[in-house]
């Protein structure tokens, strides 16, 4: 018994140490690619002559840093522009790139559709809660329609919180909680293993959040 204990208290120091790593590995390793785009002699490799791991990752980056000063101007604006136009008509790489594209947007930009508040439903029934995001509130058409005060909101699916489903929700059958937005998602991926530790904060009462929309 001793054994078996000292076993799973090893592999729990050296499993997510070895996982770490061996992501770590991946990444760097996926980003010395990059170098690729250099010509052959101007490589790092060919210029040393020996191989530095990690070059492609500063590679990137300034890349990255390229990319975003070139489109924030007119002419960048209009050159993506003409890509995605072209893209889009392209049947299967349409597809994949509106997929990747709407997705970094919610993640990485502070618009309308980005996830806003992490909120408790009765979902799949009632009785049973999940977890879900509000990414939006502004639902003139389908408020109108059921006379509610709906919001949108979306269920991610675990542990892969990229896939799930869109619900509109009367705003009284939410929850509000005092989770970040990280927090959730790292609960999530954890498939509930990692729960946050509760720091309540004091919300505003709106008297009119329950009231249906005319």
């Amino acid at each position: 018994m001793h054994i078996r204990r000292y076993l799973i208290a090893g592999l729990l120091v050296w499993l997510p140490i070895g996982v770490t790593l061996f992501v770590l590995n991946l990444v760097i390793n996926l980003m010395d690619r990059t170098l690729l785009l250099l010509p052959p002699a101007y490589r790092p490799d060919q210029v040393f002559g020996i191989h530095i791991p990690g070059l492609g990752i500063v590679l990137s980056v300034i890349v990255l840093l390229l990319t975003g000063m070139l489109v924030a101007n007119i002419f960048g604006k209009w050159l993506v522009s003409f890509s995605e136009r072209l893209l889009n008509k392209i049947p299967l790489v349409r597809s994949i790139y509106s997929a990747s594209k709407n997705f970094t947007e919610v993640l990485f930009t502070n618009t309308s559709q980005s996830f806003k508040k992490v909120l408790l439903i009765e979902y799949p029934r009632k009785g049973v809660y999940s977890l879900c995001f509000q990414t939006s509130a502004e639902l003139a058409e389908i408020q109108a329609r059921t006379d509610e005060n709906v919001i949108c909101a979306f269920v991610p699916t675990t542990p892969n919180p990229t896939s799930g489903f869109i619900l509109m929700v009367p705003r009284c059958d939410t929850i509000e909680l005092d989770m970040d937005i990280e927090s959730a998602l790292k609960m999530i991926v954890s498939l509930g293993v990692v729960v946050p530790r509760w720091v309540r904060r004091q919300h505003a009462i709106d008297p009119a959040a329950k009231e249906p929309v005319a």
